[in-house]
């Protein structure tokens, strides 16, 4: 799948700004690629670009609109069909990583024909997977876990790829969700796979690999997650995780959607390392990574310092602390 760049967002009229959190990562991790915003009336995300029609998103040189939304259950909701529809006809690809199959709305098919636009469900992957099969294979590999949906998970392996990097070590991002397939250009939405085929697909992102090559798996959901710890369970068992680093949002009460308290992050820790044993009987928690942005500076600081002693782990928010500590945590467990 080769997604033409530069890309024209479209957030259609979401309620708040975890809903728009696909458009927020592409923009915060490829800026370069986003020319402009187009958002309908009651659109409570604004990414802080351009608001732009879709004719001046065209004629600023955008080549794919990108539904840069998520929603219980992926779905297309239909009032966002014709600013769709308008894309194509002003000559714009469209991109998705939503379940509904943009091909599946006749008005979006027919369009994409008669323009001879391309259609990209990123959700949808046309690759085979096997079953998973958890023998041990060569390579180094770390995956991020969450007492949550949207912590900060994909952040924190993308600020530890650019981190790892810049110290010399060999490691690459692998997307398992559909903004970091937008990012990366290369993965599988994970919580799209048929449920038999999860660990065979995470054992394709991250295949065998030199001995110190670290793979830095996005993770999903929570295994506490009453909706989506299947995913979040085969995605461990096929990373065959060396580490993880625990994804904590501290100001929620209850999980996302539903009315389930949040584990502690001991609790996730112990789950963790129980469940990922099966397939990896040495993984270990190498940090805790914590999105400290409804928090005042002191108070985060505040806040990392009293869990890093609580849990004798380096905490930090890699976006607006950096992880060098969670870097130097590996390198001491896993020396070269």
């Amino acid at each position: 799948m080769q997604i033409a760049t530069p890309y024209l967002m479209f957030l259609g009229d979401v309620p708040d700004r975890l809903a728009a959190k696909t458009a927020y990562g592409i923009v915060d991790w490829r800026p370069e690629w986003c020319v402009g915003q187009t958002r309908l009336p009651g659109c409570a995300a604004d990414l802080g670009i351009p608001d732009l029609t879709i004719a001046e998103g065209v004629g600023r040189g955008a080549r794919t609109l990108i539904v840069g939304v998520v929603n219980a259950g992926g779905v297309l909701p239909p009032h966002w069909i014709a600013t769709i529809v308008e894309a194509i006809e002003g000559g714009l690809d469209v991109a998705s990583g939503l379940h509904t199959r943009l091909g599946s709305v006749p008005a979006i098919a027919e369009a994409a024909a008669r323009h001879g636009r391309q259609l990209h469900d990123v959700r949808h992957s046309d690759q085979r997977f096997d079953t998973g099969k958890g023998t041990r294979r060569p390579g180094r590999r770390l995956l991020t876990v969450g007492t949550d949906c949207s912590v900060g998970k994909k952040y924190t392996v993308l600020a530890l790829e650019k981190g790892m990097r810049a110290r010399g070590l060999d490691a690459d991002f692998r997307a398992t969700g559909q903004t970091g397939v937008f990012i990366s250009g290369r993965g599988v939405a994970i919580d799209a796979v048929v449920a038999d085929f999860i660990s065979g697909a995470v054992e394709w992102i991250a295949p065998a690999a030199d001995p110190h090559h670290w793979d830095l798996i996005e993770g999903q959901g929570s295994l506490f997650h009453p909706s989506f710890a299947g995913v979040s369970l085969g995605l461990l068992h096929g990373a065959q995780a060396d580490a993880f680093v625990v994804c904590h949002e501290p100001t929620r009460t209850t999980m996302r959607g539903v009315t389930h308290p949040l584990p502690s992050l001991q609790e996730v820790i112990d789950l963790t390392v129980q469940l990922g044993r099966l397939t990896n009987p040495e993984i270990r928690p190498t940090g805790i990574a914590i999105n400290t942005q409804a928090l005042e500076d002191g108070e985060a600081r505040a806040l990392l310092e009293k869990l890093a002693a609580e849990h004798g782990l380096p905490a930090t928010d890699p976006v607006r602390f950096g992880v060098e500590g969670l870097v130097d945590r590996l390198v001491a467990e896993f020396p070269a």
